[in-house]
């Protein structure tokens, strides 16, 4: 059984959908949802799960590598074989990314390799793009440019701003994540390609967006 440490920043909504998908025969279990934030809502949906949790604050360290090396230390007594980014709001450094090398696996809202960094969606709709997405990816030291694991995408409607945007593809994000995560954790590493009107097929028909 495979463990997993999820990193989050805020309310956790991606998180919730993985800790909600490792039950019955999945491969892998969280052991730790962390936060660099001790009030982030994250840390009450993994209570609420009966989840183990830590935070530290980024800003009572001198230096990102002073506080990337306690969150180090903190992960390495959960014995995590996998790290999961879920909405984890700092760019981790080299030094912390090489030592998880190949066991950290992040979520990004675009279909990547376009729009790495913040403002993904007003930008997709700025270039009038036809489809938009998100995106999983092997974390390394480049932001957002480690190799994809897999990718779902919907096609963007007429007059649809970046808020509506965000939130149809956040559904994605909940379907996107879980289903990489399985396959990772069984030593999956081939990529994956969900559209939209499949990942529809899959919800439950009285399924409520994720606030």
């Amino acid at each position: 059984m495979k463990r997993v440490a999820i990193l989050a920043s805020g309310g956790g909504s991606n998180a919730g959908a993985l800790m909600a998908s490792m039950e019955s025969d999945h491969p892998a279990r969280t052991c730790l949802v962390f936060s660099n934030d001790a009030a982030a809502g994250v840390l009450n949906r993994a209570r609420t799960a009966g989840v183990p949790t830590e935070s530290l604050d980024h800003r009572a360290y001198p230096s990102r590598e002073a506080f990337d090396g306690a969150l180090h230390d903190l992960l390495t007594s959960y014995r995590p074989d996998i790290i999961c980014l879920a909405g984890f709001m700092r760019i981790l450094t080299p030094g912390f990314v090489g030592r998880w090398q190949g066991r950290m696996l992040n979520i990004h809202p675009s279909l990547l390799p376009a729009y790495p960094g913040l403002h993904t969606h007003a930008r997709a709709l700025e270039a009038r793009d036809t489809y938009h997405g998100c995106s999983v990816h092997i974390v390394t030291p480049e932001l957002d440019a480690g190799p994809i694991l897999g990718q779902a995408r919907l096609a963007i409607q007429p007059d649809e701003d970046a808020d509506a945007l965000a939130a149809r593809v956040l559904r994605l994000e909940h379907q996107l994540y879980p289903t990489v995560l399985r396959r990772f954790s069984s030593g999956e590493t081939d990529r994956i390609d969900l559209e939209a009107d499949r990942v529809a097929s899959r919800a439950q028909p009285d399924a409520q967006p994720d606030a």
